[in-house]
């Protein structure tokens, strides 16, 4: 069944699909205009059952698959060979529930480390004895070795100079030139997916926010949206452009920081000034808006915690406007930089068909030809009631995803200004149920900084979150970054790693 999260027009339905089948429906549907959302796992009446969220980018409709497993099975027919974009998903699901995806070309751990118990499986409590028995136990983790005269491993982190998150980078290189990159991640898995489902539904939005704090608005709101889905409750209108304009707010904001990064990494210091101040100011709207530089703690299901009165709303709006045309004033000190061009063209390219494949989302999709922006396919009408488009190139080299990033994040400015010159009321009331609906699911997507996000949220037969699901847009991306860095020096790949400017956080969940 379709459904659009946009616009809520009903609770989600699953339709089920035989494992056996599976492979070849998705082969079938997942191109000429439909792409797949997510891949998951979840506890079923007789066992566990796949979960399947395809998008259907041409009518901006969602369906859900439900194919359940035989009664004590612990593998299925590996769906990667036919769609590479599952690779990690089904990589995940056996990490978390030891389901084992017979065929898949490169099986090995991508969440839980050696240092788990090797019969760790933390989504697949409530499982037999006999089931226990049968599930795959976790091999070592084993990097792949590039063989030949010359090369050698260079491996950096999961601890790091600067303040970032840890994530380990095992290069492979013949001299400086790096033949293979192998990303480890999983270092600051937290369990909050199965921490979710203990948690009362009601203060759940504290914990979706820290699923990656730079992207604190985007979570609160897809999952506002998956809980008003679930409920048949669509948010009000003013509640909705709220939510919105904050999401645009933190993107220009997280657009800016990351063309920060990008001109200390070319070492021009003047350009990362100018950005970093703006940034500040962008901000400073946020906390005028919210009460907070990074808006958390005010996006609620049902309702907003907190809505500004007009004069705030009407200062806001300029203040908006002004950064956006900062920003115009100060881009080409980066962007018509002959040095600064000189060193991003060409570098670090993604073919447009490799986007599709591996079904790279956000603003480096875009930088690929990959022209899908959530914005734009599932129905929104706060964002139809402004003449925009999400920038689109073909390079798909640092250049592009930069030029994507700063064209962007003009456009978030406007169309928070936009949105938040439409707020008409101070107050919302709150249109909580006192209960969740049984055996029910809901969906939200929306197009954060990163690209397309995701939360699916399942009940069982007593109203209680029995499953739950985020998938953050960069767990499509990280494989981008792999093949981006082959054949370049290994100098080249911090400013490579800057212009995707991934969540390890987002991904380890």
């Amino acid at each position: 069944m379709n459904t659009q999260p946009g616009v809520f027009t009903g609770a989600l339905k699953m339709d089920e699909v035989p494992i056996m089948q599976l492979r070849a429906r998705l082969k079938s549907e997942i191109g000429d205009g439909n792409r797949l959302g997510l891949l998951t796992a979840a506890d079923g009446a007789d066992g566990h059952q796949l979960l399947t969220l395809i998008i259907q980018t041409q009518s901006g409709g969602v369906s859900l698959l439900n194919s359940p497993l035989p009664h004590d099975a612990v593998s299925y027919a590996s769906l990667t060979p036919d769609l590479p974009q599952a690779h990690w998903f089904e990589r995940e699901i056996a990490d978390l529930w030891g389901i084992r995806p017979v065929g898949h070309p490169r099986l090995k751990s991508l969440v839980m480390h050696d240092s788990y118990p090797t019969d760790l499986f933390p989504l697949a409590e409530h499982v037999t004895a006999a089931t226990a028995r049968k599930r795959s136990r976790r091999a070592p983790y084993r990097f792949t070795v590039v063989q030949g005269n010359g090369v050698f491993e260079v491996p950096v982190g999961p601890v790091h100079a600067g303040i970032i998150e840890p994530g380990h980078f095992r290069f492979s290189c013949l001299g400086e030139v790096i033949e293979n990159l192998e990303i480890r991640l999983g270092f600051v898995h937290r369990g909050l997916e199965e921490r979710l489902t203990r948690c009362d539904w009601r203060m759940m939005n504290y914990l979706v926010e820290a699923a990656s704090s730079d992207t604190a608005a985007a979570n609160a709101t897809a999952h506002a949206f998956a809980m008003e889905n679930l409920c048949s409750v669509p948010a009000a209108p003013d509640v909705r452009k709220m939510r919105y304009a904050c999401i645009e707010i933190e993107r220009a904001a997280c657009h800016i920081g990351d063309l920060v990064g990008i001109c200390t990494d070319l070492g021009f210091g003047a350009g990362g000034t100018a950005f970093s101040a703006l940034r500040g100011d962008v901000l400073g709207v946020a906390e005028l808006l919210t009460g907070t530089r990074f808006m958390t703690s005010v996006i609620v299901p049902f309702a907003h915690k907190y809505m500004p009165a007009k004069p705030l709303l009407i200062e806001a709006t300029r203040r908006l406007r002004t950064c956006s045309s900062q920003l115009r004033s100060i881009l080409p000190l980066l962007l018509n930089n002959g040095a600064a061009i000189e060193r991003m063209e060409g570098m670090g390219d993604i073919k447009t068909s490799l986007a599709r494949d591996f079904g790279l989302v956000g603003p480096a999709g875009r930088a690929s030809g990959i022209a899908y922006d959530v914005r734009k396919v599932i129905a929104q009408p706060e964002y139809e009631q402004v003449e925009w488009q999400p920038p689109t190139y073909f390079e798909g080299d640092v250049f592009a995803r930069t030029r994507v990033r700063a064209e962007e994040a003009i456009v978030a400015m406007e169309l928070a200004a936009d949105m938040v010159s439409r707020i008409t009321s101070s107050h919302e009331p709150d249109s909580s149920p006192a209960t969740l609906p049984a055996n029910s699911v809901g969906v939200g997507i929306v197009e954060a900084w990163r690209g397309e996000l995701i939360h699916l949220v399942m009940t069982d037969s007593h109203g209680r979150v029995s499953r739950y699901k985020i998938k953050d847009p960069s767990f499509n991306n990280w494989t981008a970054l792999s093949i981006a860095v082959r054949g370049r020096l290994l100098s080249d790949f911090p400013l490579c790693n800057k212009s995707f400017g991934l969540s390890y956080s987002g991904t380890d969940l």
